[in-house]
């Protein structure tokens, strides 16, 4: 079917969680507000250096260039404490607490739980914030959580903000040079998103034509703007459309702005879970890693939740992943758990 016709029969799609309530007409700005900040508004002005469009310093590019195995790119670790979780046990009163920067519209993985008292915080990187505030604090429930877009992810941790992002963040090369990651705690790729009345068949040729959204600083978008200059990607393609928050893209989707998402297929599953008319198409075509992205000078911070994630990974990681993934992602669980750690940075 010829994309222009079916963009025109394309119908506002039903959600979830507040979504579906939209009628097709509504402004998509309402969209920002489904959900509201748990602490205070991230509407810091956008960096270009963080909008995964390719606007990096020179000294930065060359650094991601020599980059290799980004996921190994880490400090072995250790259960000590340094300056940087001194700093953090020294807070007094209401304030000793763990800042971790989250996602709160994430279903599964960071998303507020409207049949909770108080619509609390749940997901499988908030079940990881908690896990790492125990260990430095003796407490899971002695973290604040800040919730912050995807765009605001790395300004966050430069700006002290936050003392640390917990919040579905690939390790990339790019991002090495401006932060400091964990080891990964989750395996995934990109996929596409789409209705599943579309002729869209996955990440190929079928993407002509069509306009595919992302989040602003994403991993989707980076690779897709690389893609298309080297021809992987139709050079029709139209990937204009980026926005803050990745549900953002979903909503356009509903509304039938864009057709079709690419996000990590981990997100794009609870999307679809989220919205039953839409769905993945396609296999995945990355391989990324998630990690905790830290300051890169909070060398005690990494090594201690390196440390954490071992243990985690023994003894809760499971767990976590029954109770929030097994449903969207498969109750098999090997092809998201990553392969033991390596530390391969010195200091």
């Amino acid at each position: 079917m010829n994309a222009r016709v079916e963009r025109g029969r394309r119908a506002p799609l039903r959600g979830w969680g507040g979504v579906g309530a939209m009628a097709a007409g509504c402004a998509l700005a309402l969209a920002s507000v489904l959900l509201l900040p748990l602490t205070q508004s991230t509407d810091a002005p956008e960096d270009a250096r963080h909008t995964g469009t390719g606007h990096v310093a020179a000294g930065s590019q060359a650094r991601a260039d020599a980059c290799k195995d980004p996921e190994k790119q880490t400090l072995p670790p250790s259960g000590a404490d340094g300056p940087t979780i001194n700093a953090i046990k020294a807070r007094q009163g209401d304030k000793r607490k763990l800042i971790v920067g989250v996602d709160q519209n994430s279903y599964r993985w960071g998303y507020r739980n409207p049949n909770t008292e108080g619509a609390e915080l749940e997901g499988f990187d908030i079940d990881l914030a908690h896990r790492i505030a125990e260990d430095i604090l003796g407490d899971r429930n002695a973290v604040q959580f800040k919730a912050i877009p995807t765009n605001q992810r790395i300004p966050a941790i430069e700006d002290g903000r936050v003392d640390m992002v917990v919040r579905t963040m690939t390790i990339t090369c790019d991002r090495l040079s401006e932060v400091a990651f964990s080891a990964p705690y989750f395996k995934t790729g990109q996929q596409v998103l789409a209705p599943k009345s579309s002729s869209i068949t996955g990440y190929d040729g079928s993407l002509a034509h069509r306009r595919i959204c992302t989040a602003t600083g994403s991993t989707a978008y980076a690779k897709l703007a690389q893609d298309r200059q080297n021809g992987r990607l139709p050079s029709s393609a139209d990937i204009s459309v980026t926005v803050p928050n990745q549900l953002d893209c979903l909503v356009r989707l509903q509304l039938g702005q864009v057709d079709a998402v690419v996000t990590d297929g981990a997100l794009a599953a609870s999307q679809a879970a989220q919205d039953p008319t839409v769905e993945l198409k396609g296999t995945a075509f990355t391989t990324e890693y998630y990690g905790v992205a830290m300051k890169k000078d909070a060398d005690d911070l990494v090594r201690r939740v390196n440390q954490i994630l071992v243990d985690y990974r023994a003894d809760g990681w499971q767990r976590s992943y029954d109770e929030w993934l097994s449903a969207t992602l498969g109750k098999d669980a090997a092809p998201s758990e990553p392969s033991a750690p390596r530390y391969l940075r010195g200091s």
